[in-house]
């Protein structure tokens, strides 16, 4: 690969983007109306909402493509915004009136296309100034609202669009879209990767090819090892180890064993908490006793973010489980 084509090669998001509504996935609801839409070209304002990385923004440029053409960018017929970098009403009377106003000029569509994405970002100001700017150009052009948090919209914007809310992606849609993806790269990725990638996407479509093509540069072979690395977690097996010395009554060694994740690793203390709570499920404990462990690791967890030592708040927690296994009984 030339200097140039390094360059201008697009990350994988980009590059494997619906290009089509028909390439949508777990998205039925959404999808059936939009192509009705289409077929009538009786576009109104519409509202997408619904978690990170499920395809809002991929349907909106899918949506456009399908009216417009392959061209609907070049051709000047659509036009992307990202609230969440300029939130203000400066933006607002800016740019986006100055490409509502201009009439579109040739094609069959009498109207363009602007998508705000992060709208939920907006300023009230922006927002009130933004529904003007609706109210004003909806014959020259049509706006495409994106948001993660539909209650952050005014009523009054929300009012004037058609609400579309988009569910979270299904753990198949997620792997079947990395294998495919894996396949057209070339790559070699197991089955305890996918499961990896996944649980820590929680269910978003562009955070797991991101952690995919991170895999992909340090190995064409990509294994859950690969994958825990690039994202800096503690794998699960380290985590159980540790629990599980606890467990025993070996504090000592539990703790030599967090020293090396935290100063040989150097693993952040929320990272390891994280990592414990997804394995204190799969202690042989009641549910109360759980039920106590989590709200101690809750409690340990905020003081962490207070500035708690971390080393200090971890150790007390292990502290905690060693002398709970003892009271039970248990004995890994």
């Amino acid at each position: 690969m030339s200097s140039l084509e390094a360059i201008t090669t697009l990350p994988w998001v980009e590059k494997y983007r619906p290009k089509t509504l028909s390439e949508i996935v777990n998205q039925e609801e959404v999808v059936t109306s939009l192509m009705n839409i289409l077929k009538t070209k009786n576009v109104p304002h519409m509202l997408f909402t619904g978690p990170p990385g499920v395809g809002k923004t991929a349907t909106a440029h899918a949506f456009a493509r399908d009216l417009y053409g392959p061209n609907y960018i070049e051709d000047g017929w659509f036009v992307e915004i990202n609230a969440s970098d300029e939130r203000g009403i400066q933006t607002i009377r800016e740019k986006v009136k100055m490409f509502a106003r201009q009439i579109p000029m040739g094609g069959e569509i009498g109207f363009k296309i602007l998508l705000l994405d992060e709208s939920d970002q907006l300023t009230d100001d922006a927002q009130h100034a933004f529904r003007r700017v609706m109210e004003q150009y909806s014959t020259t052009c049509r706006f495409i609202l994106a948001a993660n948090y539909s209650n952050r919209i005014i009523e009054p914007i929300q009012s004037r669009c058609a609400v579309f809310r988009f569910r979270p992606l299904l753990k198949k849609d997620i792997i079947s879209r990395i294998k495919w993806i894996a396949e057209r790269e070339g790559l070699e990725i197991d089955d305890a990767a996918l499961e990896a990638i996944y649980e820590f996407s929680e269910g978003d479509m562009r955070r797991a090819i991101n952690t995919l093509q991170a895999a992909a540069s340090i190995s064409r072979k990509i294994d859950e090892k690969t994958v825990y690395y690039i994202l800096g977690y503690v794998s699960r097996g380290e985590i159980r180890k540790i629990l599980e010395l606890a467990l025993s009554g070996d504090f000592v060694s539990a703790r030599d064993e967090l020293r090396r994740l935290l100063y040989v690793q150097g693993l952040s203390g929320s990272d390891i908490v994280s990592a414990i709570y997804r394995e204190l499920f799969y202690l042989d404990f009641s549910e109360e006793d759980k039920l106590e462990l989590l709200d101690l690791l809750g409690e340990i967890d905020f003081r962490m973010s207070e500035g708690a030592t971390e080393e200090v708040q971890l150790m007390a927690f292990l502290a905690r489980l060693v002398a709970k296994s003892k009271k039970m009984g248990v004995r890994k």
